[in-house]
């Protein structure tokens, strides 16, 4: 089971706390001095305040929704779980293309032992980003939940059937083992402001908590991911084999930004794991539909870190997408294999 991101009670603001850091969601230059004046607030426990400045700014900008994110965090944070749930219940109606906002809802849900809702939420998510590894772990931990509800449902319907006990009993050990080294910061981090080019700290606490650090899965630990760390070509005399995978990734977003769709599919090997058990085909559709239906798409890949190996690589890196009205920063995994003179993409994933 994951350290702070399992669906209980107390895994509650520590998850929220998660995706408000992880995904940095839709940060502007412009606007990241009124994001980190609230989350000041909120990391000295001034909530009221934080609430009263986070209203203030969304009267005039009512659809950010970023602000809007950090809204519902601090309504969780103020104990007031209806309110997050009817504000993230708006960005989803509002942001329908969003996965985080599904994924806090999911963990308050559970929270109120609403574990359907929670898992109709989660799918959503899912549905939404089939990459979306937090939204698969809390998916596992609700039907664990739900699995725990019917054991003891059918013990008490029948309480000789010695089959249950053994099953109910297994599920109650997963949860009971759940490391508990884990603290939750005392407030939501100022999420980083989105510069050009440079390389911004990663915002990951899946696996990170102090500061900005890559986040993974679902189990916000604490290693920091390396900034621009140099290509590291292990057991490869060649130095510029990491600057050949490097250079794939660059193609590979300069392609999605420009649309080019014969380029941005040509970065992907024919063994690439297509994400939600989809065809290639089906795939390659839904990528053409979502990227050729936007109007205009920045693609910035910064702190790129390479690790070689032989025929294979690894590249995680910073992702700050922007599309028309929408701005999303990521952290992004990239396994590569190489196919002649080429380095192509196999499998991708979101949060690594």
């Amino acid at each position: 089971m994951p350290k702070s991101a399992h669906l209980s009670n107390q895994a509650l603001p520590t998850a929220l706390r998660w995706l408000a850091l992880a995904t940095a969601l839709f940060m502007t230059a412009a606007h990241a001095d009124d994001y980190a004046d609230v989350n000041a607030l909120v990391r000295n426990g001034q909530l009221p305040q934080a609430l009263a400045k986070a209203d203030q700014y969304l009267a005039a900008k009512p659809r950010d929704p970023q602000m809007r994110f950090i809204k519902g965090v601090i309504q969780t944070e103020a104990g007031k779980p209806n309110d997050a749930i009817a504000t993230f219940t708006k960005i989803t109606q509002d942001y329908p293309e969003l996965p985080e906002p599904y994924n806090n809802l999911a963990v308050l849900y559970a929270g109120q032992n609403q574990f359907d809702k929670a898992r109709a939420a989660l799918e959503m998510a899912i549905r939404t980003n089939p990459s979306y590894a937090t939204a698969h772990e809390n998916l596992g931990d609700v039907y664990a939940k739900l699995a725990s509800q019917a054991y003891s449902k059918a013990l008490q319907l029948d309480g000789g059937n010695s089959a249950v006990p053994p099953k109910l009993a297994l599920i109650r050990n997963l949860f009971n083992a759940e490391p508990k080294a884990q603290k939750p910061a005392a407030a939501v981090p100022t999420p980083p402001a989105v510069t050009a080019q440079a390389p911004a700290a990663p915002a990951k606490p899946a696996t990170p908590a102090p500061a900005p650090a890559p986040a993974p899965a679902a189990t916000p630990a604490a290693p920091a991911a390396p900034a621009a760390a140099p290509p590291v070509a292990a057991a490869s005399p060649a130095s510029g084999t990491g600057k050949e995978v490097e250079s794939a990734i660059n193609a590979w977003a300069s392609a999605w930004a420009a649309k080019d769709m014969t380029a941005y599919l040509a970065a992907y090997g024919k063994d690439f794991d297509t994400p939600g058990n989809q065809t290639r085909k089906a795939w390659e559709e839904e990528r053409r539909a979502r990227i050729t239906g936007k109007s205009r798409i920045s693609v910035k890949v910064s702190d790129l870190s390479v690790d070689v190996k032989g025929s294979k690589a690894t590249a995680k890196f910073k992702q700050d997408y922007s599309a028309d009205t929408l701005h999303v920063s990521s952290r992004k995994t990239l396994d590569m294999a190489k196919a002649g003179e080429r380095w192509l993409i196999v499998k991708e994933s979101t949060g690594g």
